[in-house]
C-alpha cells in the first residue's frame, strides 16, 4: 500500500516504517491513522519478527499537530493517537525506534515506547507539552516505568528537553552511534534479532512485560480520562495551545 505521509516496508521478517512528512513529521491525524493502518497490516504477517520506527527528514519528530489538540477534534486526535500504542502492543513483536535528531512531545512518546531505541548523538529528547497547558499522556504512563517516579515527574513537569547523552544515562535509549555510520550500526544491531525465532521473540517480550505487572491499557484509560474530561475543560490548557498556535506566550489565570 502507498501512503502520503510514511513509507514502509517488509523484508526478512523485520517491518520498516518510516515517517515522511516533512519538515519535521509533526503527527496529524491523517498521518497517524496511516500509521494505524500500516500496524493493523501487520498483524496479518506470521513471519514478523521486529518493528523498526525511523524517521526521513530532519527530525525524528516534532509531536502531534497543535491545532487538533483544539475543540472537538482533540477526542478524534487522542483516540487515533493512542491506537498507535495499543496497536503496538497488540503486534506483540519487539520494536526498535531509530532517532536522528529530535524526538519532543509525541514524537518522543513514540520513539521511547518502542522497547528500544538506537539515537545519533544529536538527537534530543523532551515532552514540552506542560509550556503550552497540557500534558503528555503516554509519557505520563510510561516514564515512571522507565526512570522512576522523581526523574519522570521532573521531565514531565518541567517540559525539559534532554541530549542523547542522558537518555541514555536514564536508561530511556539503548545505544548511542555516529551520525555518519548510523545505517550501518541499526543493521548491525537488528540483524542480532533476524537469527531468532519470531514467535519465541514475541513470547519472550510479553513474558517480560508480564513480569511487570502492569495493566497498560486500564492505565491509559484513566490518563485518557483526565486528560479529556478535566484537563481539556480548563481555561489554562486551551489557552496554551491557542497562545502556541498564535506564535504568543500564554497568559495562565490556573483555572
Amino acid at each position: 500500500m502507498v501512503f502520503k505521509h510514511i513509507q514502509t516496508e517488509i523484508k526478512d521478517g523485520v517491518a520498516t516504517l518510516t515517517l515522511n512528512r516533512a519538515p519535521l513529521n509533526v503527527l496529524n491525524i491523517e498521518m497517524m491513522e496511516e500509521i494505524n493502518t500500516c500496524l493493523e497490516g501487520l498483524m496479518k504477517e506470521k513471519s514478523l519478527k521486529l518493528l523498526v520506527v525511523q524517521a526521513a527528514g530532519k527530525a525524528f519528530s516534532a509531536g502531534v499537530d497543535v491545532g487538533e489538540h483544539l475543540g472537538d477534534l482533540v477526542y478524534k486526535m487522542i483516540e487515533v493517537f493512542h491506537k498507535i500504542f495499543r496497536l503496538m502492543d497488540a503486534l506483540k513483536v519487539p520494536s526498535i525506534a531509530v532517532v536522528n535528531g529530535s524526538a519532543l512531545g509525541g514524537g518522543c512518546e513514540l520513539a521511547l515506547y518502542c522497547d528500544m531505541v538506537i539515537a545519533t548523538e544529536k538527537s534530543k529528547f523532551g515532552q514540552p507539552e506542560i509550556q503550552v497547558g497540557v500534558f503528555p499522556p503516554i509519557a505520563a504512563l510510561i516514564f515512571p516505568r522507565m526512570v522512576g517516579r522523581k526523574k519522570a515527574l521532573e521531565l514531565i513537569l518541567s517540559g525539559d528537553i534532554i541530549s542523547a547523552q542522558e537518555a541514555l544515562n536514564l536508561g530511556l535509549v539503548n545505544k548511542i552511534v555516529p551520525e555518519a555510520s548510523l545505517v550501518e550500526e541499526v543493521n548491525g544491531f537488528i540483524e542480532k534479532f533476524k537469527k531468532l525465532s519470531g514467535i519465541v521473540l514475541k513470547l519472550t517480550k510479553e513474558a517480560a512485560l508480564a513480569g511487570l505487572n502492569d495493566d497498560m491499557d486500564q492505565g491509559l484509560k484513566t490518563i485518557e480520562k483526565i486528560y479529556l474530561d478535566r484537563l481539556m475543560k480548563t481555561n489554562d490548557a486551551i489557552e496554551g495551545l491557542k497562545a502556541f498556535l498564535d506564535k504568543r506566550k500564554p497568559t495562565w489565570k490556573d483555572e
